[in-house]
């Protein structure tokens, strides 16, 4: 394991705090219809693999995801006033007011977003992964999976096109074990989803508990030493979601009541954090607390921010459609 930094855990307890508050924050606020849509997919429970994973890489690296992309969007250090108002559907979002929660995105933190079509980032991601090559950098992609999109025929192909051009791309799978409403075990013959890597010839680097940053950041490191030098590499980061697959789906708290009680009291990553801090540094209790209390004015403000700013006009909807 890595020799980490107080300052660095502390970093990340921040930053994992600051995403499990915004979550929370956008869950309220759509039940008040401040925030619009069909869907509204939140990452509470997953932050340790969002952080863990992001801590490894360059401002020059890519990152890429799905929907469930808020999270990722704050790990990479995108700022939570744009990402809120970006929710609202506010002219001061990341993406103008039109992408909304589902397609965040930030050119300057060369986040690429936030996708609704299952699986349909996967192939940009290996696109990004060949600019790479192309163009003889040594950046890397980062492209998050979900397990629900795995048997999903973008997955294979993109994998295959990686590993036959030798790309730069950390393929990170968070199995959160439901995919939608379904079992991973109702969904897949093959239930550890990182042996999928053998069929491509790709490097298997296994399961990683994803509910510890610390080994999501030794694994994901490795990983991407290894792929900027060689070729793509398969991570499955076993985590858990706390709400359902969207805020819409009502029913699963109810239905997964055992299960989801015993994570969020026992495998809840800023809790395992915490205890790693408290056991290895002593009278940390005041600067935690304080780190929360920064973190929850912070979202607050990107509250506030999002409400008082702006709704895109005629002109920006029509704005960027052709290029000039």
């Amino acid at each position: 394991m890595a020799t980490l930094k107080k300052e660095t855990l502390l970093e990340w307890y921040r930053q994992m705090v600051l995403i499990r508050l915004f979550e929370t924050r956008c869950d309220e606020l759509y039940r008040e219809k401040k925030i619009t849509g069909v869907y509204l997919h939140l990452y509470s429970g997953h932050e340790a693999v969002g952080v863990g994973a992001l801590a490894t890489l360059g401002p020059e690296d890519h990152v890429i995801t799905a929907y469930r992309d808020h999270g990722i969007a704050l790990a990479r250090g995108v700022h939570p006033n744009p990402v809120m108002a970006e929710m609202m559907g506010k002219k001061t979002g990341t993406s103008g007011g039109k992408g909304g929660s589902m397609h965040l995105a930030s050119r300057e933190h060369n986040f690429w977003g936030g996708y609704a079509i299952v699986g349909g980032h996967l192939p940009l991601a290996t696109g990004i992964g060949l600019a790479c090559r192309y163009q003889k950098t040594e950046n890397v992609v980062i492209s998050f999976i979900g397990d629900g999109a795995t048997n999903n025929g973008y997955f294979h192909e993109s994998l295959n096109m990686s590993q036959i051009w030798d790309l730069p791309v950390v393929w990170i799978i968070e199995n959160n074990l439901v995919g939608m409403g379904t079992r991973i075990e109702d969904s897949s013959g093959q239930v550890e989803l990182h042996k999928r890597a053998i069929g491509y010839g790709m490097k298997d680097a296994g399961r990683v508990d994803g509910q510890d940053v610390l080994a999501v950041y030794d694994t994901v490191s490795e990983a991407v030493a290894y792929a900027r030098k060689t070729g793509p590499v398969l991570i499955e980061a076993m985590t858990y979601r706390y709400k359902g697959h969207g805020v819409s789906d009502k029913s699963y708290d109810k239905r997964l009541a055992d299960e989801l009680k015993q994570w969020t009291e026992n495998r809840d990553p800023i809790n395992l954090l915490k205890k790693h801090l408290t056991s290895k540094y002593k009278n940390l209790d005041a600067e935690l607390l304080a780190i929360e209390a920064r973190c929850a004015t912070e979202v607050e403000e990107s509250v506030q921010f999002a409400l008082s700013s702006p709704a895109p006009t005629y002109e920006d909807l029509i704005n960027n459609v052709y290029v000039k």
